[in-house]
């Protein structure tokens, strides 16, 4: 049997780094989600098309947002005033197993419809493109060759290169953090240069695009739903003659280089009630300044230095064959073959993190459904921020990725829902603390939406709240608990004080309760019984450090105890809810109530093994498809029940072409850019996989760090440095032939941990900052 022995050792890995980290192309995009690529800075997020003749790059900010207040001087949130005197009468329907009529009552508890029985789903709204920004270089003879586009997610940059009519062209592009700004730049060979146009255009009604001088075009609008105003500003650079035209945009001739800067901003600010008051012409200024008083390159290593700062936290690698020389569409086509390539798989984790990166940064809006990219004036589900787990998907992979920066809009976020959920709250249970339900909007709509079925989902800001949790409990930030995440925490805890009710066989439940989009309305669906023990459990964990709020404790302790508990029903499976009525024939994409599994921590192999049993007949009964965040959930769910073949075989699952040949029947699975496929594009099941690869790799949920719970046989060989385990430890690993080699882990703080592999235990002390090393006997 091998033992752990603690000694200094050399951690020398056998695998070659021979992927580059890069998707690339030999054909310009023609559809935007499913081959565009995406760039971005956290305030905007473009995509390019890498055209030939006219180049396309289309872009959204972050608060160009339809509905809210603006749309509706009557907004509140889709709060109904007084619902909560329905909820009773709700409650004692279900008690009384009168369903049809509580079903038939429970539309008193969604969220506020307009006269006529219309949704107010105007007034809620969605998030808007900006706009596209078009480049086209004059020349007669249009036929390419020897083209390549392409996206290094190493250094964040896109690159096209072609050649054309005897010239050779060759265009870059980056989304600077640092600067605000989305730059590209378009070079070429020719002896005298090329002629070029630069456009700006976008698809709202009320817009102006108009030239500023000869280096500059301005375009103003606002959006028809609600005056919203926004604006773009793009100023360039060039060796050749510029001048502005009366139609709007600029010309360029005799250019052997055109550098591009844009910045677009909008007048939404985060702020309850009226969130406007963004001053975006000065935001826009001063992102134009920093363009003009620097050089490309110097804004290029900015950015490349910022981002690399964080992406490069995390390496991964494993042997097999050898780098692709095949284009990124091509490879997927093969992989989802049978095909193996662990470089795909690989990328496709660090595409992830790059996403995470170029969508979600401080002092920007969390990522939404499609990260920060949308080209539709009526985006699938308003491109908003989707709380049956979709939203908190997205942001699994931040701590354990060691992209704890990326988490912060997420959390701040959060702590803006309290204002208009506390309202929410209020009207609709008559509690204290606040709630947010399903959709939420930018303009704080917490109220149910406005269809039961799918719209009431009072476990949201729980849910949420374990991500506060989880801040802490990977980085150790006491005055954040302290100061920021026990104060959110405590508030949900008083509402789920107030909504838990007993029922006939003396147990608190939820009810009315709705388990996600496979419901009927119930009492006690699982999955509200799991989050409210995780939120209990969370702020009973937090006492430790709040030792003044232990009155409040001890009520959170005794209303734990009571909460109706977790059921085995008749085919072995973990119940999904408090009635044993689940078909095992039934393979529905949600499956919420194994949440406790994951990202809960209620269910572990080492602690409930009966129940994760079950959850693991769960799994078996709904089968190996689903959609693509569903099969991105289930390789976390496979990750915990230890099974890393089968986690796997989802992770295959999840990389098959949604388009073209090879397509998924579902459709779900990826698009030739890699973006996942719902369909249509969701940023969730991209986000969830990359969490679902490190959790095969690295476990810290059951208080100990486990290394290589879950390594899929096919991966035997290989290394992963970077990755965080609670407790603010940073991993690295080196593995060989299915087993592990080192591991070094090093202490962010003093302490002292467990550390697990393959069922042997060791207790380490650690000084803040030391590093010890793990060798393998």
């Amino acid at each position: 049997m091998k033992r752990i022995l603690l000694i200094f050792c050399c951690c020398v890995s056998g695998v070659v780094c021979a992927n580059d980290l890069r998707l690339w192309y030999n054909t310009p995009a023609r559809v935007w989600m499913d081959e565009a690529l995406p760039i971005g800075n956290g305030y905007m997020g473009a995509m390019f098309f890498g055209g030939t003749s006219t180049d396309c790059i289309q872009i959204a900010e972050e608060g160009i947002w339809a509905g809210g207040p603006g749309a509706n001087k009557n907004y509140w949130g889709g709060n109904r005033k007084d619902a909560w005197k329905y909820l009773d009468r709700v409650r004692g329907l279900l008690a009384g197993g009168k369903m049809e009529e509580a079903r038939q009552l429970s539309s008193q508890l969604t969220g506020e419809i307009v006269p006529g029985g219309v949704p107010q789903y105007g007034d809620f709204g969605a998030q808007q493109p900006f706009g596209s920004l078009w480049v086209t270089v004059e020349k007669k003879d249009t036929l390419y060759t020897d083209y390549k586009r392409s996206l290094d997610i190493d250094n964040a940059i896109g690159e096209v290169t072609y050649k054309m009519g005897g010239t050779t062209f060759r265009n870059e592009y980056f989304a600077s953090y640092p600067a605000r700004l989305i730059v590209c730049r378009y070079a070429n060979d020719a002896a005298g240069g090329e002629n070029y146009t630069i456009a700006l255009t976008s698809p709202h009604q009320q817009t102006n695009c108009r030239a500023e001088g000869k280096d500059q075009l301005l375009l103003a609008g606002k959006l028809s739903s609600n005056q919203e105003a926004f604006e773009g500003i793009v100023r360039i650079k060039t060796d050749g003659k510029s001048r502005g035209e009366e139609n709007g945009t600029l010309k360029i001739c005799g250019a052997k280089y055109v550098e591009v800067y844009v910045s677009v901003a909008s007048a939404y600010r985060n702020h309850f009630p009226d969130y406007t008051g963004n001053d975006f012409h000065r935001v826009n200024r001063q992102a134009m300044e920093r363009a003009s008083r620097s050089g490309y390159e110097q804004l290029k290593e900015a950015h490349r230095a910022d981002y690399t700062a964080l992406f490069r936290r995390v390496a991964f690698e494993l042997e097999g064959d050898k780098a692709s020389d095949l284009p990124t569409d091509r490879r997927l086509l093969l992989y989802s073959r049978g095909a193996y390539d662990p470089l795909l798989e690989t990328l496709y984790f660090q595409y992830g993190r790059y996403l995470l990166i170029s969508s979600s940064r401080p002092g920007t809006l969390p990522a939404h459904l499609q990260g920060k990219w949308n080209e539709s004036m009526n985006p699938a589900w308003a491109c908003d921020y989707h709380l049956n787990i979709n939203l908190q998907m997205i942001y699994w992979p931040a701590e354990v990725t060691n992209l704890s920066e990326c988490h912060e809009p997420l959390l701040e976020y959060i702590d803006k829902l309290r204002e208009p959920g506390r309202i929410t709250a209020r009207e609709y249970f008559n509690a204290r603390g606040w709630s947010v339900h399903t959709m939420n909007n930018v303009y704080g709509y917490t109220a149910p939406g406005w269809d039961f079925n799918w719209g009431y989902a009072p476990n949201s800001a729980a849910w949420l709240c374990r991500h506060l949790w989880e801040h802490f409990c990977f980085t150790g930030d006491r005055q954040f608990l302290q100061e920021k995440a026990y104060p959110i925490l405590r508030e949900v805890g008083e509402f789920w004080l107030d909504y838990l009710c007993r029922d006939k066989d003396g147990t608190l439940v939820s009810s009315p309760s709705y388990s996600p989009e496979h419901g009927d309305i119930a009492v006690g669906a699982t999955i509200d019984q799991e989050i409210a023990w995780d939120l209990f459990s969370n702020l009973m964990a937090a006492a430790d450090y709040i030792p003044t709020d232990q009155a409040f404790t001890d009520t959170i302790r005794r209303a734990r105890e009571q909460l109706s508990p977790l059921k085995i029903g008749r085919y072995g499976q973990l119940q999904e809810w408090k009635e044993d009525v689940d078909d095992p024939a039934d393979e529905h994409r949600h499956v919420s109530h194994l949440y406790a599994l994951y990202p809960g921590n209620q269910i572990t192999v080492q602690t409930t093994p009966r129940l994760a049993e079950a959850a693991r007949r769960t799994l078996v009964y709904r089968g190996e498809g689903g959609t693509g965040w569903s099969l991105a959930w289930k390789i976390n769910f496979w990750a915990r029940l230890r099974d890393g073949n089968q986690a796997y075989k989802m992770l295959r699952n999840l990389l098959t072409p949604s388009v073209g040949e090879g397509r998924r029947s579902s459709g779900s699975g990826s698009y030739h850019n890699l973006l996942c496929a719902h369909p249509p594009f969701q940023l969730d099941g991209n986000m969830g996989a990359v969490a679902g690869i490190a959790e095969l790799l690295l476990q810290s949920h059951a208080a100990t760090i486990d290394l290589l719970p879950a390594l899929p046989v096919c991966w035997h060989t290989g290394y992963i440095k970077g990755l965080k385990a609670r407790g603010g430890y940073t991993v690295d690993m080196d593995w060989k032939d299915g087993f592990l080699q080192c591991a070094t882990i090093t202490a962010s703080q003093a302490g002292q941990c467990k550390v697990t592999y393959q069922g042997i235990t060791r207790d380490l002390t650690f000084r803040a900052g030391e590093s010890q090393k793990i060798e393998m006997k």
